[in-house]
């Protein structure tokens, strides 16, 4: 994977957030020439600013997807072989809150990104990022396969639904000859790791508050879903650009599944407990009424058998080292330590097969 993207240019829409820092840093420290385009981080702190992600970016735009012709003009001079549409509102809860936003971010958004590319005579793949959240509920709770139906009751699940359907048609309607662009979508689990600070999140709630000594508090601690480490379809999106710009790439210009392996599916409660055995000095874990708070999906799960068989990735580290490396990377940031270097260390780690410690 390293020696692919060295002296490449790749644009990522969303550089600033949490799943964009991750992959500025691991793209750089393989040699990638990363252009940003996003507004500014939307936590304090963030992960952006504490590793340093600006430091060695090609360029850093700070501009609305709303801004078309910024956009636009971004990408022209950047000349991107590859494009990582990362930019969104990525929380369900804020979706309830506010959902004209939601839907003009994911939706137009991902439109505007798209028919920016068009006439892009560098772009050889186009990668965006969705989410596990745009299948339709059909109360099975069997994994979910990319052919399933799409749906989406809570405004950002069916904004990202609809994002996948803007996908399809640009992909069908300008992105269909043979010097084109590919363009795929990505659909990973619920992500975690060190340096989210997001609100309404479960894992970035449980180091708050064991950080302040406080105990955690569940809203809906029986729901199940496939955690996985950021890095992990990070690792899925990078091998998936890897094929979209080959050869052949136009058979690989469909939705993709990067998920955990379905042993490593947990309950709210069971990850919460987890972090607050290893985080120690009497971690607590609560539970609250859910009555008052919006719908959730009890169950999701995805299958990612396809992603395994036709482009050769599967994930590396199961959800307690998952666990135990975000933890680890919170206790260095409270230490004062170079987060910049704890951050490409694991990064590192992930890419050699570091076994745990």
């Amino acid at each position: 994977m390293a020696g692919y993207w060295a002296g490449r240019s790749v644009f990522i829409t969303g550089h600033t957030g949490f799943k964009g820092s991750w992959l500025s840093l691991w793209l750089n420290k393989v040699g990638a020439k990363v252009h940003g385009y996003a507004l500014d981080p939307n936590t304090d702190p963030s992960l952006f600013r504490i590793a340093q992600v600006g430091s060695s970016l090609a360029s850093d735009t700070r501009a609305d997807l709303a801004d078309f012709e910024r956009l636009a003009l971004s990408i022209a001079r950047a000349q991107p072989e590859v494009i990582f549409h990362l930019a969104a509102q990525p929380l369900v809860r804020e979706s309830y809150r506010n959902p004209l936003e939601t839907f003009a971010t994911n939706i137009m958004g991902t439109a505007n990104l798209l028919e920016a590319s068009r006439g892009v005579e560098s772009i050889r793949a186009i990668v965006v990022v969705t989410t596990d959240k745009v299948y339709g509920n059909d109360k099975s709770e069997n994994p979910h396969r990319e052919g399933d139906a799409l749906g989406g009751r809570d405004p950002y699940s069916a904004s990202k639904a609809a994002a996948e359907l803007v996908v399809s048609s640009y992909r069908a309607s300008f992105f269909a000859t043979h010097n084109s662009p590919r363009i795929a979508t990505a659909r990973a689990g619920n992500v975690i790791g060190g340096g989210d600070w997001a609100v309404d999140r479960l894992v970035p709630d449980c180091l708050r508050a064991f950080a302040e000594r406080k105990p955690v508090r569940l809203r809906y601690p029986t729901a199940i879903r496939p955690w996985q480490h950021v890095l992990e379809p990070l690792s899925g999106y990078m091998c998936l650009a890897e094929h979209l710009a080959n050869s052949e790439g136009s058979r690989y210009a469909d939705a993709w599944n990067f998920g955990p392996d379905l042993v490593d599916d947990a309950s709210v409660g069971d990850v919460a407990q987890a972090m607050a055995d290893m985080w120690g000095m009497n971690a607590s874990v609560e539970l609250c009424s859910s009555e008052v708070n919006p719908h959730e999906t009890a169950t999701l799960s995805l299958d990612s058998s396809r992603a395994q068989k036709l482009l050769g990735w599967r994930p590396r580290w199961p959800l307690t080292r998952a666990l135990k490396e975000t933890v680890a990377w919170q206790r260095h940031w409270i230490e004062g330590n170079d987060m910049r270097s704890i951050s490409e260390s694991q990064i590192e780690s992930y890419l050699t097969g570091q076994p745990d410690e």
